[in-house]
């Protein structure tokens, strides 16, 4: 059996606007609409499929980490840093404007506009030597 993942929905207040900074900050193609969606491509035909809720629904934060590459991260983390847009080494917050170096690599944390935690890594957690 082979099981691949597809797809998620990502409840936002402004689809457009979440799914804009995504794609911008990772370097990725411009969001495109299908149905009530905007969706973010990823690699291996996975996407982030954004979802507007009304304003008077809260969201509740979930989390998204992405496996990058050593150039993608310095990418995206340079974007963030540029922007000052706050960060943490660890999913606590505990260690904020830092990167991790768990399992020999580079981790980040940080907050899409609704509050979803996403997180950043160059290496699989396990993976280390």
């Amino acid at each position: 059996m082979s099981i691949s993942f597809n797809h998620t929905i990502v409840a936002a207040h402004d689809k457009q606007a979440s799914a804009a900074f995504l794609a911008e900050l990772f370097g990725l193609p411009e969001p495109q609409p299908f149905g009530r969606f905007m969706v973010v491509g990823l690699d291996h035909e996975a996407s982030l499929d954004y979802a507007d809720v009304p304003a008077d629904e809260p969201i509740r934060p979930q989390h998204y980490a992405f496996l990058v590459s050593d150039s993608d991260f310095d990418a995206i983390y340079g974007k963030i840093a540029e922007r000052g847009l706050p960060h943490w080494a660890d999913p606590g917050a505990q260690r904020p404007g830092e990167i991790n170096h768990r399992d020999d690599g580079r981790g980040v944390y940080f907050r899409d506009p609704e509050g979803h935690a996403m997180e950043i890594l160059t290496r699989p957690y396990g993976s280390g030597s």
